[in-house]
């Protein structure tokens, strides 16, 4: 049983953070369609992954502590 919950573990952990691409790539051609700079743009997107990866530890951890 614990060989299922690790593959569990392993593939939302994966699913997370292909979300937290998404949406840092978005961010970064936003920011490039308004008109910043490449190292802006940039910035703004590593923001954003990291702000998603941030979101995704706290509710593991609420979701943790209610189950």
């Amino acid at each position: 049983m614990s060989g299922l919950s690790l593959t569990v573990v392993l593939l939302t952990a994966a699913l997370i953070v292909v979300l937290a691409l998404l949406a840092a790539t978005a961010a970064g051609k936003l920011a490039r369609l308004d008109g910043a700079s490449y190292p802006t743009a940039i910035t703004r997107a590593a923001t954003t992954f990291a702000a998603v990866l941030t979101l995704a530890a706290a509710l593991s951890a609420a979701l943790g502590a209610i189950i």
